[in-house]
């Protein structure tokens, strides 16, 4: 396999471009669990980031954002540049993804929705460990006009979160938020310590991590008004800045498609609320051509170091 990540290695230096036209690939994680969790396929547990960071740490030039942008921007990134970027906030970025991250001497930046710092819980997580709790064969939510889910097995548990999560995502904040709170009134004892605290947010920055901005309740930017879009990316950016006594300069978009969870012109907001770039969920690598306010981000899926970095080779190759 040695020889095998040595080679992926050199077509990724030949993939991430030449001269001053070198690309950067920047990933996206959420969180990172004690174990794998069949409702949360997604995610990464501990020993699958543990082998992703030390395949980074070998065979890429890991940078901070802050210098992989200002490196895009001056034509100066290295080969294989990469930068690590973690959204919303959740506790286990501080309790297992720091570790690892220190452990092969790696930066990250985190961007953190801030009203549910604390004991909050995110909308979508009442909706998944309310189903992960519930005893019962079905869910009926007809009278929120979703109609009845089957609740019978594990597969089917994970079929029903998809359905609820897809057909609510999109709905206006309060009635999102109504539909998630009722489910999560069936179910009892549900956990409230999955986001960080305000003193694990600064002990991040302290360990040497960067803090992004996320808004403040994550909601869909596009269903907004322009009003209640500058509310969200300011508060949420003065609150941060606030708690760590320091201004912030990068942005992630919930959910972050363009044009389907935020809108071209709200990168107007971002930039107006001092902001000196942002990042969305695009699947992409980022060159010179792409916008410093709408910056693309992928992870590979694969489960073996070398299909992982394959995929990162051709991701580098197609941008």
């Amino acid at each position: 396999m040695r020889f095998i990540l040595f080679f992926l290695r050199c077509l990724a230096s030949l993939a991430s471009g030449l001269g001053k036209k070198k690309k950067l690939f920047i990933l996206i994680y959420h969180r990172v669990l004690d174990a794998p969790d069949y409702l949360r396929p997604g995610e990464v547990d501990i020993n699958s980031f543990d082998w992703q960071m030390d395949l980074l740490s070998k065979h890429f030039n890991v940078l901070s954002l802050e210098e992989g942008v200002n490196r895009l921007n001056t034509h100066t990134l290295p080969d294989r540049a990469v930068c690590i970027t973690f959204d919303d906030g959740y506790q286990d970025n501080y309790k297992n993804a720091l570790p690892i991250l220190k452990k092969h001497t790696l930066k990250s930046i985190f961007f953190i929705a801030s009203n549910f710092l604390n004991d909050g819980r995110m909308w979508n997580d009442s909706v998944i460990e309310s189903i992960r709790k519930l005893n019962c064969a079905s869910l009926n939510l007809t009278k929120f006009g979703l109609g009845t889910f089957d609740l019978t097995t594990d597969q089917d548990k994970v079929s029903s979160v998809k359905q609820i999560i897809t057909k609510i995502k999109y709905l206006p904040l309060n009635e999102r938020e109504k539909i998630a709170n009722h489910i999560a009134k069936l179910a009892a004892d549900l956990p409230n310590d999955l986001m960080m605290t305000e003193v694990q947010v600064k002990e991040l920055r302290a360990q040497g991590m960067d803090i992004g901005g996320h808004t403040k309740s994550h909601p869909i930017l596009a269903t907004l008004e322009p009003e209640e879009v500058i509310d969200e990316i300011a508060d949420n950016k003065t609150f941060l800045e606030s708690l760590l006594g320091e201004k912030i300069i990068f942005f992630a978009y919930p959910n972050g498609k363009p044009e389907i969870d935020y809108l071209k012109n709200q990168t107007e907001y971002v930039k107006q609320a001092g902001y000196q770039a942002a990042v969305s969920t695009e699947w992409g690598v980022a060159d010179q051509k792409w916008d410093l306010f709408q910056l693309p981000r992928f992870t590979p899926w694969d489960t073996s170091p070398v299909k992982f970095m394959m995929r990162m080779v051709y991701m580098f190759f197609r941008a």
